[in-house]
Parts: C-alpha cells; sequence; structure tokens
C-alpha cells in the first residue's frame, strides 16, 4: 500500500471505532508509539503486541465513548499526520475532551511510528 492508502484506511477504520483493525492490518510488527508524556501509559512502547496491551489499557479507563471526529490525512513523503478529537469519560475523572495531533512513518505499506502531540 501507499502512503496515502495506509492514511485513508487508518482514517476509515478510525471513524468506524476499529481500532484494533487498524492496529493489525496497518501495523509492522515492529512499530513504535510515542506519547508526549506518561499521562496514559508509557511514554514509549516498541512492538505491535506491546501498542496494541497500551490501546487495551486506555480501552480500560473509559467509561463511556461520546464521539470523536478525525480529520483527513495530510501527507508529506511517507508521513501523515491527522487531528483527533474525542469526548469521552473517564473512570474516577468524569467527562473529558482530548484534542491531538497524530503523525505516522510508513515504510513498505506498514505504519513504522506513530506519536501524538496534545
Amino acid at each position: 500500500m501507499t502512503t496515502q492508502q495506509v492514511a485513508n484506511r487508518l482514517v476509515e477504520l478510525s471513524r468506524l471505532g476499529k481500532i484494533q483493525d487498524v492496529q493489525k492490518e496497518l501495523f509492522a510488527e515492529n512499530a513504535v508509539s510515542i506519547e508526549p508524556n506518561d499521562s496514559m501509559g508509557p511514554k514509549e512502547v516498541n512492538g505491535l503486541t506491546a501498542i496494541i496491551e497500551k490501546n487495551k489499557k486506555f480501552d480500560s479507563v473509559v467509561e463511556a465513548f461520546h464521539g470523536s471526529k478525525i480529520s483527513e490525512p495530510l501527507l508529506a513523503g511517507n508521513y501523515f499526520t491527522i487531528s483527533w478529537w474525542i469526548d469521552t469519560t473517564m473512570k474516577g475523572r468524569g467527562r473529558m475532551q482530548m484534542e491531538e495531533i497524530c503523525i505516522y512513518k510508513v515504510e513498505n505499506g506498514k505504519i513504522v511510528s506513530e506519536q501524538f502531540f496534545f
């Protein structure tokens, strides 16, 4: 897949709430995920299995999901970025809205890194 095809598929599946499908279909086994800090778990995780586990931990603290908005992807070479806004109720923390910029690097048709800024 081209970077554009990977980007479009990520947006399509994410808008349907199929994050595990995104990871299983589009991520390389050796992918890296980087957060701006450790407030949502480890700042950096390596490998697809660790990324899937990180998302499961995040999902486990979500009490209710109220909606999200995901922009169209913006591409530059083998990178793409999207903005992602979500509205959730977090266990023990109440309802909150979060907005982030997500940057992905694609090599050989697979995402090899994702980095989040919020």
